[in-house]
């Protein structure tokens, strides 16, 4: 379910905002951490972990106190996160805090030898995006239709960072959506009308590497219906929580989990 990988965005997400990270430590070992970020009018609870032999001891109590507390801190009105579908005890823990189930979200994958690809023509022109002000400035616009807030810190780290190829979604030279794609992993995925949904995945599914995959909210119908189309398949269902509803999720496709 989880892979070994460079903890940037959480260093960045350090140096953005440090009360948004809290560890807990018995002697020399970390037994436990918590991992939030807040941006505009969102807060996102990105990881809470607590070490297997440590679980019942309190721990996990005082971090989701003091992440928490973050939430508070940040002002934003929007509170958060993406959990495992059958994490009950934490959705428990969750709900306790006044987040609640709103929709799954589905890792869908396939090998890129097997996905059925559409050669239909696209509807808007494709551009690689360099993260110039111009870039980030439709980035954040459309990011703010979308979610109702812009996130354009978070896509300034990811250009900054130069892992994943940005592509901008273009008609008569205005930028309408955008998605990333990262050895063969899509997102975020967004645009501006839920029309251009099925095509700008479609076109993000067309990557050289061996295994394509996204993660498609619940309540995106048409795009999880094109992905099972093309024989993607659900590796892993994960659940949407938050305080109260916001942003249009037909039309934003995460991430990951830590990154919304």
């Amino acid at each position: 379910m989880a892979a070994p990988s460079r903890p940037q965005f959480q260093l960045f997400s350090l140096e953005d905002d440090p009360s948004g990270l809290w560890i807990a430590e018995e002697g020399e070992e970390i037994v436990g951490f918590a991992w939030s970020w807040a941006c505009d009018d969102i807060w996102f609870l990105a990881q809470l972990f607590v070490s297997s032999q440590r679980q019942g001891s309190g721990i996990g109590d005082e971090l989701i106190r003091r992440t928490f507390a973050h939430a508070e801190h940040s002002r934003a009105t929007a509170h958060a996160l993406i959990t495992f579908t059958f994490n009950r005890v934490s959705q428990g823990l969750y709900i306790r805090h006044h987040l609640f189930p709103r929709f799954p979200i589905y890792l869908l994958s396939s090998p890129a030898e097997t996905l059925s690809l559409s050669q239909r023509s696209l509807p808007f022109e494709l551009t690689p995006l360099s993260g110039e002000a111009s870039d980030l400035g439709d980035l954040g616009r459309i990011d703010l239709a979308t979610l109702g807030v812009s996130r354009t810190k978070h896509h300034g780290f990811l250009m900054r960072d130069g892992s994943s190829q940005a592509v901008g979604l273009y008609k008569s030279d205005r930028c309408i959506g955008y998605f990333y794609v990262k050895d063969g992993h899509i997102g975020p995925m967004a645009v501006e009308e839920t029309e251009d949904v099925e095509a700008a995945l479609a076109y993000a599914c067309r990557s050289a590497a061996p295994k394509i995959s996204a993660f498609i909210p619940g309540a995106s119908g048409p795009a999880l219906r094109l992905a099972i189309e093309r024989k993607m398949r659900i590796a892993l269902p994960m659940l949407f929580m938050s305080n109260r509803e916001f942003g249009d999720w037909r039309r934003y496709f995460p991430r990951n989990p830590g990154f919304m």
